[in-house]
């Protein structure tokens, strides 16, 4: 049983014209053997970009794709047309053998938080993309938004000052704080913004929040 405090200070930033990134695990120059990947997440991405700054069209393949957008609006564009992500929804995408695809910002000030999974053996080889809108309204608790993956499941909890959640026992999560702040626990400080637990083979944990907040919460059933 471990708990691991991962700080917002600890991300690997990235810096272009209209866009501010940063990486949870290694990517690009920025490498850390300790930092390769969590399970089948092998990217998660905090994105902050100023409208029409994004990323023009690229390629993926073997990767199920999540994408929250937390401010602003996200336009994904593909072969197959055009969707506007906004706050509230989720957005899967299933690069199947390949697909190109590209996401701009369509507003001011939009940050959006990206996860990259390893495609299941047994995906489909042809991609989709799918949106799905998300009840997690404050006092909804923990809800699940997406199981892009048999074993990986991706839930949301919107929590007012003072509020609680509780996370049920697991084999491996990870708790992202995207906006707000948890309070201090026998856990750990203060978590704000940007920081992250990461629960290995734990019990049950209840998080507190001390101002409204918004936890992305990932559970996988094993910790290959």
């Amino acid at each position: 049983m471990t708990v691991q405090i991962r700080r917002s200070s600890t991300r690997f930033p990235q810096r272009e014209p209209g866009r501010l990134t940063q990486h949870s695990f290694s990517f690009g120059a920025a490498y850390d053997p300790d930092r390769l990947r969590l399970g089948p997440m092998v990217c998660h991405d905090d994105h902050l970009l100023a409208q029409g700054s994004g990323f023009p069209s690229h390629p993926h393949s073997g990767l199920e794709i999540v994408t929250w957008v937390v401010s602003g609006a996200l336009e994904h564009s593909d072969a197959t047309g055009s969707t506007v992500l906004r706050p509230g929804s989720v957005a899967v995408l299933s690069t199947g053998a390949g697909v190109e695809h590209a996401e701009i910002a369509a507003a001011p000030q939009t940050r959006f938080i990206q996860v990259w999974l390893t495609a299941p053996d047994d995906a489909a080889a042809e991609p989709s993309y799918r949106v799905t809108p998300v009840a997690a309204a404050p006092g909804s608790g923990l809800v699940t938004a997406a199981r892009p993956r048999p074993d990986a499941a991706f839930a949301v909890a919107r929590l007012r000052a003072g509020e609680s959640v509780t996370l049920p026992a697991g084999a491996l999560q990870h708790v992202f704080v995207a906006t707000g702040a948890l309070g201090r626990s026998s856990l750990a400080e203060p978590l704000a913004a940007g920081d992250a637990f990461v629960f290995t083979d734990e019990p049950e944990h209840t998080l507190t929040a001390t101002v409204p907040a918004e936890l992305l919460v990932w559970s996988f059933d094993a910790q290959a």
